[in-house]
C-alpha cells in the first residue's frame, strides 16, 4: 500500500533543512588524504547551499584498516575534528564527522566510557564549529571483524537540535538494534543519521534494515557509506536519505558522490498524527 499524502502544511511551517551525504573514497590508513577528501567535500556541499554534511563511519583511516587503528587514533580535541569544526565554522554548515579513532585516555572535553582505550566516535559539529553530541559506537562487530577486540563500546546516547531537527546518531552494525533508535526517538529524535562502513555482498541487509529502521520510527534516516575497496572487503555505497513513511528521496550508488534532500521539520509530526503508530504502542 502506498502512503497516504500527508495533511495540508501550515503557513507557519519551518524552513526545510538541506541535508548533503558525503560518500567520500576512503583509503585504508591514507588519514591525511581521507581528511582532505571530507573537507574538500564539506566545502563542495556548501557552495551547493547545504546546511548539514553527514561524513561515513571512519573516513579518516577506513574501517577495515585495523591495524592503523592505534596510529590514527586521537582525542575529540584533536587535530582531526579541530580542522572539521573549523571547516564548518568557515563555510558556515553543520557537518557530521561520521567516526573517528578516538583515544579514550587523552579526550578532556566530553566524558569517556573508560580510562584507556580506543572508541569509534562520532561528532556532531554545528554551524558555528560547536560540538553539540557526541556519540560512540554501542554495537561492536565481531563477524569477520577486529572491531570488538579493539574498541570500547560506547555508553552516551543524547539527541541535539540543528536546522529544526531533533537529531540523532548511530552507527553502521547499530542498525541492526532497533532498541536503540526506539530509545532516540523517545528522547525526542526525528532525524537519525547513521554513518557507515557497510561492505558487500550484504546490500538487502544494508537497505531493508534502514528502512525500516525510518518506519518503524516514522522519522527521517540517512545512511552514510564511504566507498572504497580494501583488503578483504569493498564498501557498497548506496548512502541513502528515507523519508518518514520509508520512502528513499535520494540515494546514490557504490562511487564516490554528493547526495542532497531537503528535509521538512514539520513533516515527521504530520505523519506521526496521520498514521499514529508510536501513540498505539505498549512496550
Amino acid at each position: 500500500m502506498s502512503p497516504e499524502p500527508d495533511a495540508p502544511r501550515s503557513t507557519d511551517s519551518q524552513p526545510s533543512l538541506t541535508l548533503t551525504l558525503a560518500q567520500i573514497h576512503v583509503e585504508a590508513g591514507d588519514v591525511d588524504g581521507n581528511i582532505d577528501r571530507a573537507l574538500e567535500a564539506i566545502e563542495r556541499a556548501a557552495e551547493k547551499g547545504t546546511d548539514l554534511v553527514a561524513l561515513p563511519e571512519l573516513f579518516t583511516v577506513g574501517y577495515f584498516a585495523f591495524d592503523c587503528y592505534q596510529r590514527a587514533a586521537e582525542p575529540l580535541e584533536g587535530e582531526t575534528l579541530t580542522r572539521i569544526r573549523e571547516a564548518a565554522a568557515d563555510h558556515g554548515v553543520a557537518v557530521l564527522a561520521g567516526s573517528i579513532v578516538e583515544d579514550l585516555s587523552e579526550t578532556e572535553s566530553v566524558e569517556t566510557p573508560a580510562d584507556e582505550g580506543l572508541a569509534n566516535t562520532a561528532a556532531l559539529i554545528d554551524s558555528t564549529g560547536d560540538v553539540v553530541l557526541v556519540y560512540r559506537k554501542h554495537h561492536l562487530f565481531g563477524y569477520d571483524s577486529a572491531e570488538s577486540e579493539l574498541l570500547v563500546p560506547g555508553d552516551r546516547l543524547e539527541v541535539a537540535p540543528v536546522g529544526g531537527f531533533t537529531i540523532g546518531v548511530t552507527t553502521c552494525y547499530d542498525l541492526r538494534f532497533p532498541e536503540l533508535y526506539r530509545r532516540l526517538v523517545t528522547e525526542g529524535a526525528d532525524l537519525l543519521l547513521v554513518p557507515s562502513a557497510w561492505p558487500y555482498p550484504r546490500i538487502e541487509h544494508w537497505e531493508t534494515l534502514s528502512q525500516a529502521r525510518a518506519i518503524e520510527n516514522q522519522c527521517y534516516l540517512a545512511t552514510i557509506n564511504g566507498s572504497g575497496e580494501f583488503d578483504d572487503a569493498t564498501l557498497l555505497g548506496r548512502s541513502t536519505v528515507y523519508d518518514p513513511w520509508g520512502v528513499p528521496v535520494a540515494s546514490s550508488g557504490d562511487e564516490p558522490t554528493l547526495v542532497s534532500a531537503e528535509l521538512d521539520p514539520g513533516r515527521v509530526g504530520r505523519v506521526r498524527e496521520e498514521f499514529p503508530a508510536l501513540r498505539d504502542r505498549r512496550l
